[in-house]
């Protein structure tokens, strides 16, 4: 007997024009828009439902790809503790509870001695004497249909605790205030705040985010605890739409660190604890038309800036500058009128991503040949001819990523994460070196996450490999595969990218892809322009009017993919999310025959439609990213050409799986619903395309570790049962 082929949802073609220079798109299913419509609603129900019934015979591999996920996880762990006020902080997870306990336990020592940030030795299901919790996010989620935090600050006294919760998915926040000396909530609630919170030095005012009706952090606003909300000041207001506003505390904590900007030129202003009367003090103004970031700290016993900037530095420069020469007047002095102390001096092969400072050291991210590195550098004679050449820990990786952990800013030790394609998660201290030439500090290996069921980072192999562009470039890829792998060329494959917002895709190790590699498939992430793995100028590369180069660059990764002996051309799939989504959709539309199966993660499909209406979540500030086709011709022309939606063509499409969430806000439902209308509509072929909504879910899915796995696992599931690679390779000799 033949099984039913269930037939897909359809959607009403309700005409919509959109009329942008001289050009007329007829839009018959921006209807779908409608969030409030119990029709709209209805439809993507039906669209769950066929989902549902399309890849009923994937629940097995589903399954079994969430228990090995599971099964490999050490469900009972705990972080490393860290240092700050007088106590270590640490979250626990427990085995059957989805989400992180927040603990804390008085710490030893006044700190002045590098054994003082050794942190205690913490159990997974040991109780330790005198151990606190702050948050019992299980506690917390009990009830509600979704759970995150968005933000949390301790008092420097260390009695009371602020924390952002969302119930919705829709990353905005309630705010509440717990007394930790007695476990009561204050009176004090603040609805709808976007990220970021911190307090005052005396602890008697919050700082928090507000973001306007599009989603855009614009507000910079003042709680004094103990009066109305109503009354709360506002500290900034940025009025430009196409900028983004955030904040930070500098790292010896004496100033509140205001940042806007876009994604090519930026603004700090300051605010001194010290003196919080004389209100924010600009560094740089945006006109300058400099992408910087600053840290103001003390250098022998004087105020200095530390800048991070791109004048005249494509890939940015460390610079010094005296505070005291910014202003002249009212106004910030010109930066022609500045002068500047080269630190870190510009270099066309290496990335500075950022620099901090500790008590006693400087501290620099970098990025060189697309891996991420840290280094540090004695203050003691900086920006003098005196000063110390830079040394950073060593690793035996060629591929890996090790980035700042968070550190305290009166520590001997830095905190560092690494990770790789095969090593699972380190958490090290770096002892700061103390005395020069090859002293090169000291790594201290606090932990590696566990990972159970027999692991071995020697049964997998990751390794650089290359891919020719249509224009000559070479694109960098990450292969990753089995160690046992036969090299027959009848393997599955998958390509995974981005591309965007200069945004890199580093050397992580995952739990889930095990699921993949041991099915036999080779992983690929592609390393295409627009990303930020090779520099600024490989970002420049693939934005604005050179955007297709991140699309043409995916079919290179995939060509060489097709061609390298380890795959079957014919089972090649290709992932990607959000702006990775858009990805996946320029490249179905351009290439559908190289694909198998498009797994699409809440997809930017819609993209110039979006764009096009400021008042949509970000729209403004996709600007400098994509270009503006609202005022540029040439823009709208170029995005039409490329836009996923407007894009589909009669062509037979390969299986497709657009994953989405009702609530996100980032990339809005409606982008993969009318995609997947559009393609069932025009596509000549009979591979399913379907749409898989999480009604409860925000732009990561749904909450909890235990729906993130099952997630996965659906993602994974699709994939590899499309590749026809459901089948576990035999156990690693």
């Amino acid at each position: 007997m033949t099984a039913t082929v269930p037939t897909p949802p359809a959607a009403a073609k309700i005409p919509t024009l959109r009329t942008h220079h001289g050009d007329t798109f007829t839009d018959n299913y921006e209807w779908l828009r409608n969030k409030e419509s119990q029709e709209v609603k209805d439809h993507l129900e039906a669209e769950q439902a066929y989902t549902d019934a399309v890849t009923a015979d994937q629940e097995q591999l589903r399954t079994d790809i969430f228990n090995e996920i599971k099964n490999r996880t050490q469900e009972t762990d705990l972080s490393v503790p860290s240092r700050k006020d007088g106590w270590w902080y640490y979250s626990r997870m427990v085995e059957g509870q989805a989400y992180a306990i927040q603990c804390r336990v008085k710490a030893d020592g006044d700190g002045a001695a590098v054994e003082h940030w050794t942190p205690p030795v913490v159990e997974p299901g040991v109780d330790v004497p005198g151990e606190q919790i702050i948050l019992d996010g299980n506690a917390e989620a009990e009830g509600q249909p979704f759970f995150s935090i968005g933000g949390a600050a301790v008092t420097r006294d260390g009695h009371l605790y602020a924390y952002a919760v969302d119930n919705a998915g829709d990353e905005l926040f309630t705010v509440r205030i717990k007394d930790l000396r007695t476990g009561e909530l204050l009176a004090d609630v603040i609805e709808n705040v976007f990220y970021g919170l911190t307090f005052s030095p005396d602890g008697s005012t919050l700082y928090y985010m507000l973001a306007d009706e599009s989603w855009r952090p614009y507000q910079v606003k003042t709680h004094v605890l103990g009066t109305p909300v109503e009354s709360d000041e506002v500290l900034y207001q940025e009025d430009d739409v196409a900028m983004w506003t955030g904040f930070e505390l500098s790292a010896d904590r004496r100033h509140l660190v205001v940042g806007i900007g876009c994604s090519e030129y930026s603004e700090t202003r300051l605010l001194d604890f010290a003196n919080p009367g004389t209100g924010l003090r600009t560094v740089i103004d945006r006109s300058e038309h400099i992408l910087y970031e600053a840290e103001p700290f003390l250098l022998d016993g004087a105020e200095r800036i530390l800048l991070t900037h791109n004048l005249d530095a494509v890939n940015s420069m460390v610079s010094l500058l005296d505070p005291a020469l910014l202003v002249h007047g009212t106004a910030s002095r010109p930066v022609a009128e500045q002068e500047w102390a080269t630190i870190i001096a510009h270099d066309d092969g290496v990335r500075i991503n950022g620099a901090t400072v500790t008590a006693t050291h400087l501290v620099v991210s970098l990025r060189e040949n697309t891996i991420e590195r840290i280094q540090v550098l004695p203050l003691a004679g900086l920006g003098t001819a005196n000063q110390s050449a830079a040394v950073e820990p060593a690793f035996d990786e060629e591929l890996y990523t090790a980035g700042m952990g968070g550190t305290d800013y009166a520590s001997p030790v830095i905190r560092l994460s690494y990770t790789s394609f095969l090593t699972p998660p380190r958490v090290y201290d770096y002892v700061l070196p103390t005395g020069s030439g090859a002293d090169a500090g000291t790594l201290l290996l606090r932990k590696e996450t566990p990972v159970l069921g027999g692991y071995a980072p020697s049964d997998y192999v990751a390794e650089r490999a290359w891919a020719t562009a249509p224009d000559g470039v070479k694109v960098p890829l990450s292969v990753v595969r089995r160690a046992d792998l036969p090299h027959d060329g009848a393997n599955a494959g998958v390509v995974y990218g981005y591309g965007s917002y200069e945004v890199s895709m580093d050397p992580a190790f995952s739990v889930a892809r095990l699921s993949l590699l041991d099915r036999g498939i080779v992983f690929v992430i592609a390393h295409v322009r627009g990303g930020g793995e090779m520099g600024r100028n490989w970002y420049e590369h693939g934005k604005k009017l050179a955007k297709k180069n991140t699309f043409t660059d995916f079919i290179a990764a995939t060509d060489w993919l097709a061609g390298s002996g380890w795959v079957d051309p014919a089972r090649i799939g290709a992932s990607g999310g959000s702006a990775g989504g858009l990805l996946m959709g320029a490249v179905a539309n351009l290439a559908p025959e190289k694909y198998a199966a498009v797994h699409a993660q809440v997809p930017f499909v819609d993209a110039l439609t979006t764009i096009l209406d400021p008042d949509l979540p970000l729209s403004a500030l996709e600007w400098e990213e994509w270009g503006n086709p609202i005022e540029d011709a040439e823009v709208y022309r170029y995005m039409k050409e490329y836009t996923p939606y407007e894009n589909v063509r009669p062509v037979a499409y390969p299986r497709i799986a657009a994953v989405t969430s009702f609530n996100d806000t980032r990339v809005l439902y409606v982008e993969p619903a009318k995609w997947v209308q559009m393609l069932r509509e025009l596509s000549t072929g009979s591979e399913p395309i379907v749409l898989k909504i999480e009604m409860d879910g925000g732009h990561g899915g749904a909450s909890g570790r235990y729906e993130g796995w099952k997630t996965r696992a659906w993602d994974y599931a699709f994939l590899a049962h499309s590749l026809g690679a459901t089948t576990p390779m035999a156990k690693h000799s």
